[in-house]
């Protein structure tokens, strides 16, 4: 994890200002992570604290939490305890993952009072715990009973002990000594940075790589090929003693973070992008912030997206099924000339006769032609049953063709549902795709008792270059309001060529959008499409006017004519550049 302890200190370095502020407000956005909102007389600023365990971490953010109709029963609780509270000191126990928030507050009955908020930032295991004045926890994010852990048990009301020391050393502490005798104590195959990894506290696998690096020119040497064991315990030493000031490092894959460090990282060769961000936090915000939120929305979307996928493949299959009915009753003609010839050969016939054996008059050579029939019924009886399946395969066809074509829309808008799934920001625009998914008749309304009420979502909103608004839809309803009721009839409405996506808006208050704001708007509806990662993706565009809905259509679905089409390659900067 490349949030190590040594990352920690950078981080606890830049937490230092905050020392002397008020906590002003608690927010717990999901079940590991919690928000405190910090004032002082420089102004506000968040705290970022997220036991995920798989990155977990604090750090000052600038990011946007939405928060949960209901608190949690824990946020309640710190609520109760911090609101108010003055911190006092941050520590960080030498190269471990811990960070003590010492907070000054008062009591249930006025009286100044001294309570800690202990951050183990230790993977599977991390945890948030408050403990009182007394030493004891007053609750923690996660209880550990004596089921758990027969070691260390993390209670309310037990004293609060820390997590047992790992048999490893401080490096900070270790001199150009220590390091040589480390070195010279390998008398087997090792690798240099697996025997840091073992020895030295609170260092990632990344920085023991990098130290390797460093010493050897390479990632994975051995300690025994090491050509002099003392000059590579000098460098060793001499990295410790000089890493600070620290030097955040945010380096890149094809534009994507792919690792970060509070030193500079040269083991990649230049193979990785390499950015440096102004603090430390900023740097977490910028690695965590998109790929955080779309985990986070991807697992609660998740239970609606396999409703719509079941859905889908449920109409996918039956459409199948139909189509190839249908084409079974293609071949009805057939079916009434066997009961024309039928008809025409009765002085021939009996009753019991399995086949009939005549010339095709519909065939211009009168080719003999067998007929099958069924030996329990009369002639009559036998071309009755042709003309009856020759009417009913007739009628089917107009059916099917009918229910086809139904299925067809329907399944195109839960593949649109499934897009809009895919790029869903916020709870409140799951919210508003279950309430559409409701009204079709999905999925089951939900229980709206002890649930806030909340306020619909607009639309996102951004400004091309040149000043024009260009507003793109979240969800299916959300596009039938932008393009129905909230654009005027002048403004251009741009959507992505027979593929699913956001309805675009420009604004254009009695003025003709420039060709830059045209492309700009494009690459907007391209970018919030199924073909956001497409190139030369096609773009209609018209005038409000033109788009109309078909009564009776489902949400989201519109028809236009009289239209321009564009050809753009969506970018994922834009959205970010062009937001207001």
């Amino acid at each position: 994890m490349p949030f190590d302890a040594l990352y920690l200190s950078a981080v606890t370095e830049e937490l230092a200002p905050a020392v002397g502020s008020r906590i002003d407000r608690v927010q717990q956005p999901t079940r590991d992570t919690v928000l405190l909102q910090l004032r002082s007389r420089e102004g506000s600023r968040k705290l970022l604290i997220t036991l995920n365990p798989n990155h977990p971490r604090v750090h000052f953010t600038e990011l946007s939490f939405e928060n949960p109709a209901q608190p949690p029963m824990f946020c309640m609780l710190l609520r109760k305890h911090l609101t108010g509270a003055k911190i006092a000191a941050f520590t960080q126990k030498p190269m471990e993952r811990m960070l003590t928030v010492t907070l000054d507050t008062y009591d249930e009955l006025g009286d100044p009072a001294r309570k800690l908020l202990v951050l183990e930032l230790m993977g599977r295991t991390s945890n948030l715990i408050l403990v009182g004045p007394d030493g004891r926890i007053i609750d923690c994010l996660r209880r550990v009973d004596l089921e758990m852990s027969e070691t260390r048990q993390v209670l309310p009301g037990l004293y609060y002990h820390e997590p047992p020391a790992q048999d490893k050393r401080d490096p900070f502490s270790m001199t150009e000594a220590d390091f040589a005798a480390l070195l010279y104590s390998v008398d087997s195959p090792t690798r240099l940075d697996k025997l840091l990894l073992g020895s030295l506290n609170g260092l990632s696998p990344l920085l023991c790589r990098e130290l390797s690096c460093r010493v050897c020119g390479e990632t994975d040497a051995d300690v025994l090929e090491l050509e002099d064991r003392a000059e590579a315990a000098r460098i060793l030493a001499d990295f410790f003693a000089s890493c600070r000031p620290f030097t955040p490092t945010l380096l890149r894959r094809d534009g994507i973070p792919a690792e970060f460090s509070c030193v500079p990282i040269r083991q990649y060769g230049g193979y990785l992008e390499e950015e440096r961000p102004e603090s430390c936090c900023k740097l977490l915000d910028t690695f965590y912030g998109v790929r955080e939120r779309a985990e986070r929305q991807r697992q609660r979307a998740q239970q609606l997206t396999k409703t719509v996928t079941n859905h889908r493949d449920r109409v996918s299959r039956k459409l199948e099924l139909q189509r190839k009915e249908k084409a079974e009753s293609q071949d009805r003609e057939r079916l009434r000339r066997c009961g024309d010839l039928i008809t025409a050969n009765f002085y021939r016939m009996t009753k019991g006769q399995t086949v009939l054996e005549t010339e095709d008059f519909y065939d211009p050579d009168l080719k003999p032609v067998q007929i099958r029939l069924s030996p329990q019924l009369s002639p009559q009886q036998n071309a009755a049953k042709y003309y009856k399946d020759y009417a009913r395969a007739k009628h089917a066809e107009q059916i099917l063709s009918e229910q086809i074509t139904r299925g067809e829309r329907e399944l195109s808008y839960l593949q649109s549902v499934l897009e809009e799934l895919s790029r869903a920001e916020t709870d409140r625009d799951l919210t508003e795709i279950r309430a559409e998914l409701a009204e079709q008749g999905y999925v089951r309304d939900q229980e709206r008792k002890k649930q806030m009420k909340q306020q619909p979502s607009k639309p996102m909103e951004f400004v091309s270059s040149s000043g024009f608004r260009i507003l793109v839809g979240r969800n299916n309803r959300q596009n039938d309001q932008l393009t129905l009721k909230m654009a005027a009839r002048s403004d251009i409405w741009l959507h992505t060529q027979k593929i699913h996506g956001s309805h675009v808006i420009i604004v254009c208050a009695g003025q003709q959008p420039d060709d830059q704001t045209v492309t700009e708007a494009a690459q907007l509806a391209a970018w919030y499409s199924q073909a956001r990662q497409g190139q030369n993706v096609a773009v209609d565009l018209t005038p409000v006017r033109n788009v109309k809905k078909p009564q009776g259509s489902l949400p989201g679905m519109v028809i236009y004519d009289k239209y321009n089409t564009v050809y753009v390659t969506p970018d994922g900067t834009l959205p970010e550049k062009l937001h207001l």
